[in-house]
């Protein structure tokens, strides 16, 4: 958690000390209880993981499925909003701001329902990415879009539905 801090004090110009990222960034405190549940979901105690959650939820405003994998020095931004369901997968060193949804597209799917967010990918504001779709290392997704499919690596996304306008 600290090296997640640490990463967040270095990209962050509003951040002032590692003590207040610690305990005022509702994204730490989301990504704390996340790990707590994860722990008790994986050893099947999907109860105490549920309650868990909630108390995430209700406490950060961020709704983080117990089972999500989330790797390392993520960045939830502001966080208000933010959904990440069961099946997703987010690499390292990805920023999401507030209001992002990675969520599924149908109830019945099997399997992975959710979208992967690989390396250093940024997320804007209000995006919304839905099913098992992979966004690409270091893409950006414009504030408000609407990912359906896939989007590659080093691509920038916008719009509804997205559309990529810009590749490295």
């Amino acid at each position: 958690m600290f090296e997640t801090a640490r990463a967040i004090l270095k990209q962050d110009p509003a951040a002032h000390s590692l003590a207040e990222v610690v305990l005022t960034y509702p994204g730490m405190q989301a990504l704390f209880w996340h790990r707590i549940a994860q722990y008790f979901s994986n050893h099947h105690h999907s109860f105490l993981a549920s309650f868990l959650r909630r108390h995430s939820e209700h406490r950060t405003g961020i709704s983080i499925a117990p089972q999500a994998q989330i790797g390392k020095r993520v960045f939830i931004d502001h966080g208000v909003g933010v959904v990440i369901g069961e099946t997703a997968i987010i690499e390292d060193d990805v920023v999401l701001l507030h209001g992002v949804t990675l969520g599924s597209r149908h109830a019945e799917d099997t399997g992975r329902r959710h979208p992967h967010i690989k390396h250093g990918a940024y997320i804007g504001a209000n995006a919304q990415i839905l099913g098992s779709v992979t966004v690409g290392k270091f893409s950006k997704i414009g504030a408000g879009a609407i990912v359906l499919k896939d989007v590659p690596d080093y691509a920038t996304a916008v719009g509804s539905p997205a559309r990529i306008i810009e590749k490295k």
